[in-house]
């Protein structure tokens, strides 16, 4: 398309309305009909957005003054957040949060699916609008983010930081006194850490030079007991350094039970390490979901919203209508907890993962809750799903965000399972999907669950019946 059949310009700058919000986040505005989103827009405000990237059907924009805010426009409580990318939607209630997600599923379901005559029925609230997150990863640099109220002042150290990444600055970090999505115990914990590194000199690690100590500060917190894991993930291998600081953790925290040293080595930017040493305490901490104990390491996949993922798995268990003699195949199962759930009513489970390390934690996860009628198949689901018999009475599945392989859900509609359920995180990917199951399947019900406050996210359970005839 040549330049001038562009209605607006690389660079340039544009009076807006926006008109919605997309998934992701951003405001939706239109100049002659062409899309332009906007980071950081509400529905109903009025703003000059200067153009940062143009392509064919659409255009990225930022704000660069707000001519006239939206009535649902607030101010976010959290002192960070307009530098910080953790959360997109604190400039908003958490009822307006509700609406635009409910929007936001019809609106996918719609335009991508064509489902123009589906009910979405109302977002179940998060219990927690705030402090919900059970883990939140922190990063270490040694090149600080400056606030701009802190460009002035010389006493600030440059070269130390620890909190979260601004967003398109890959090797800065914007130092945190406090998130507001974790407990006000864990943000204790965040100021004593970064207090303790400065004060001992523990050098950060340079995202740009891999040179350094510090990579990451990860914080476990049980919503079921209190208890809290301290993990600490560090360039090289050296506990030495860091006895005195779990030591100190756990003298003033009685609350932290756990503190391990992930090593990573690599230069991947990933709190994951090669090696764990068990710095004080045990390694794990418990965490409760329904009737389920779990033990979480430092490395295990456990939701991040405890409360809310038994609501989850609760709705997930309704649509699935399980009685004595069902068997039920449970898709990208994970380390097993939905699969759990399932086998408390189901005759058999069979849950089907890739990883190898899932799968073996989705076993032991059995082992321990005495569940003797489900079993796990690693391996790709287009290989696995042909060979393992008896054949499913009922489907559940919940795919990654990018969704599913088109060949596995063709997969899913030639086996004579009656009844699916669909977990999705992913309202975009959600709507392609079910476009190729509602072939076999007719969609009844969908069901939103607000996983995520203060962030565009929403998790979906859809349950789908297969068509008669």
């Amino acid at each position: 398309m040549s330049e001038k059949k562009y209605p607006v310009k690389r660079g340039g700058e544009y009076e807006l309305t926006i008109e919605r919000l997309a998934f992701g986040g951003r405001g939706v505005s239109r100049v002659e009909n062409y899309v332009i989103f906007v980071k950081g827009a509400l529905p109903g405000d009025r703003v000059k957005a200067r153009i940062i990237k143009r392509k064919k059907d659409f255009a990225e924009a930022y704000i660069t003054e707000i001519l006239e805010p939206s009535p649902n426009r607030i101010k976010a409580p959290c002192k960070y957040f307009d530098w910080c990318g953790g959360c997109t939607w604190q400039n908003m209630s958490y009822r307006d949060q509700l609406h635009f997600k409910h929007a936001i599923v019809k609106e996918s379901l719609t335009r991508i699916g064509g489902f123009s005559e589906i009910e979405v029925k109302g977002v179940i609230p998060s219990a927690r609008e705030f402090a919900y997150r059970n883990k939140m990863e922190f990063s270490f640099s040694d090149r600080r983010w400056l606030l701009p109220e802190e460009l002035n002042q010389p006493e600030i150290k440059r070269d130390f930081a620890l909190g979260l990444h601004v967003p398109g600055a890959f090797d800065k970090i914007l130092n945190l006194d406090e998130c507001l999505l974790q407990s006000a115990k864990a943000n204790e914990i965040l100021r004593f850490v970064s207090e303790y590194a400065q004060k001992n000199n523990l050098p950060p690690y340079g995202i740009r030079s891999h040179e350094g100590f510090l990579r990451f500060l990860v914080i476990r917190e049980s919503a079921y007991n209190g208890e809290i894991m301290v993990n600490i993930v560090t360039g090289h291998e050296a506990p030495r350094l860091l006895e005195p600081l779990a030591r100190e953790l756990q003298t003033r925290f009685p609350q932290v039970v756990s503190v391990v040293n992930n090593i990573n080595t690599r230069l991947a930017q990933i709190a994951v390490g090669e090696k764990e040493i068990l710095l004080a305490g045990r390694p794990y901490i418990r965490d409760k979901i329904g009737e389920f104990v779990f033990n979480i390491s430092a490395n295990s996949f456990f939701q991040t919203n405890t409360l809310q993922a038994e609501r989850l798995y609760d709705i997930t268990l309704e649509y699935a209508e399980i009685d004595a003699s069902s068997v039920v195949w449970d898709l990208y199962a994970g380390t097993g907890t939905i699969s759990l759930f399932l086998a408390q009513k189901a005759k058999k489970v069979v849950g089907f993962e890739l990883a190898a390390s899932a799968v073996s934690d989705a076993q032991k996860n059995a082992e321990e809750h005495g569940i003797d009628n489900a079993e796990f198949v690693e391996g790709d689901l287009l290989k696995t799903l042909r060979d393992t018999k008896p054949l499913p009475d009922i489907i559940v599945t919940d795919p990654p965000r990018d969704g599913m392989h088109e060949k596995v859900l063709r997969l899913i509609n030639s086996i004579p399972a009656q009844k699916v359920v669909y977990v999705s995180c992913n309202p975009t990917t959600l709507a392609r999907d079910l476009k190729i199951l509602a072939e076999q399947f007719e969609i009844k019900e969908v069901q939103p669950v607000d996983m995520f406050p203060q962030t565009y996210h929403i998790e979906m359970v859809v349950k789908l019946i297969r068509r008669k005839g």
